[in-house]
């Protein structure tokens, strides 16, 4: 049962609308003038009718004082005009007095189921934004979770971001999420790929030119940053800027202000940068391959997304959100994935990560003769030895959480596992490969060896 406001000072119109939509089950509540009206609580009600004459005013006056309670406006005045001005002002319809009654009865339930609508939407919305705070990114593990909590509380700044991770991580949508977080969001975020623009033609691209700077150059161009002026600049994959050019950002870094190719003055902009690099930075700043002074300006906060293959059961997650979307996308019924794809998605490498799950999510919708998604529909080929069991994996990325746990086969600890595995294995494999295979980073497997007492094996020189 709705509660609905009348506004009328005709007391037969009034009447019969009140007779009219408590026939319909709804609850109502009567006002003779928009004074009366006015001392009112409006957020009592699930709609307001008002007539468009009142004593004392315009019914158009409670659009602004009604919030979000929805305004129905009757007027005898049925002219386009009114019409069109109530709806300008805010009111969600208008019917003509003397009105139909099942116009009448019509237009109020659509107005309150689409109000009925949008308050579940907003719930929704809250619930989504609980689970996932950052709009675009799907993440249940912890180091998800502390990227969503860092993303939080840097978005609100102006500080310059470094985000860090393989390719097909998500590095542009976590990017994306702390432009539309900052005061910014509603100015323009310009993301550029360093790596794809030649060497020849980034600082034009970046910082502009004059016209007749160089050959070619007939006209006079504003330049990325410039554009990005107010707003968000995004630079990808920024460790492929010539040193040349990184000379220039430095100078927009530190003194806000940029210069064109061919110019010999110079212009202030306001432009907060965000970078993004799969690369180690401060190591080519070592060998002078990237200007140390700039790394250390862009490393302000670095955020690290983890790959996929550190992210446990959010491969799951990911892949269920895409295959549903891809079903959408395709016009196709639902799909699910079978449990032996779930292993399968769970035990692979992913060495593409984010970018790679979703293409062969997507492959497989279009492959799959039935509902079911299987691993040779995502044409994702593991190996026995691949399949680790995920105890011993969620273990490892944890190397004090178990020390002495045990996986399902018989009375084998984990650490006698992983010491099996290492032994066994380590002479046809680098570390890099005994990582991957265990599931676990670089780090994690060092860690585990100092601890376990399992030196590295030097490499033979050969003659």
């Amino acid at each position: 049962m709705s509660r609905i406001l009348v506004v009328e000072d005709e007391k037969i119109i009034r009447q019969a609308v009140k007779r009219l939509l408590e026939r319909q089950g709804h609850e109502i509540f009567e006002a003779d003038s928009l004074h009366v009206a006015k001392e009112l609580n409006f957020a009592d009600y699930d709609m307001i009718i008002s007539d468009l004459r009142l004593p004392g005013g315009n019914g158009t006056e409670l659009i602004e004082l009604a919030g979000e309670t929805p305004v129905l406006i009757m007027t005898s005045y049925a002219s386009l005009k009114s019409a069109v001005d109530a709806m300008k002002l805010g009111a969600v319809d208008y019917i003509a007095k003397p009105f139909d009654h099942e116009e009448m009865s019509l237009t109020v339930e659509r107005i309150l189921k689409q109000r009925n609508l949008s308050r579940s939407n907003e719930v929704l919305q809250n619930e989504i934004e609980k689970e996932y705070p950052v709009t675009g990114i799907i993440g249940s593990c912890q180091p998800m979770q502390n990227l969503f909590t860092k993303i939080s509380k840097v978005a609100p700044t102006d500080a310059t971001v470094l985000i860090q991770g393989e390719s097909g991580t998500g590095k542009e949508l976590v990017a994306r999420a702390l432009h539309t977080q900052s005061r910014r969001k509603d100015a323009p975020m310009i993301s550029v790929n360093c790596a794809a623009i030649p060497e020849t033609l980034i600082e034009s691209e970046l910082f502009g030119h004059e016209k007749g700077a160089f050959t070619g150059a007939a006209t006079l161009r504003l330049g990325l940053v410039e554009a990005a002026d107010g707003g968000t600049l995004f630079l990808d994959e920024i460790g492929e800027l010539p040193l040349e050019a990184q000379a220039r950002l430095l100078r927009v870094l530190q003194e806000g202000e940029i210069r064109r190719v061919g110019s010999v003055q110079s212009k202030k902009v306001d432009v907060r940068l965000i970078a993004a690099t799969h690369r180690n930075l401060k190591e080519l700043a070592s060998k002078a391959e990237f200007r140390e002074d700039l790394y250390y300006r862009l490393n302000v906060l670095e955020l690290h997304l983890p790959p996929l293959r550190e992210r446990g059961q959010d491969v799951i997650e990911l892949a269920e959100f895409m295959l549903e979307r891809s079903c959408e996308k395709m016009n196709k019924g639902a799909m699910q994935l079978t449990d032996i794809s779930r292993q399968a998605v769970l035990q692979y490498q992913w060495p593409g990560n984010v970018r790679e799950l979703e293409n062969a999510i997507e492959r497989a919708v279009i492959l799959a003769d039935g509902d079911e998604i299987t691993p040779e529909n995502m044409a994702i080929d593991v190996s026995p030895d691949q399949f680790v069991p995920q105890a011993l994996k969620e273990n490892l990325l944890e190397p004090e959480a178990a020390n002495n746990a045990e996986t399902n086969q018989g009375d084998l600890s984990l650490d006698d596992y992983f010491m099996h595995f290492v032994l066994e294995n380590e002479d046809g494999m680098n570390e890099t490969d005994l990582a991957r295979k265990l599931g676990v980073s670089r780090k994690c497997l060092w860690e585990r060896r100092q601890r376990l007492g399992i030196p590295r094996k030097k490499a033979t020189k050969s003659n």
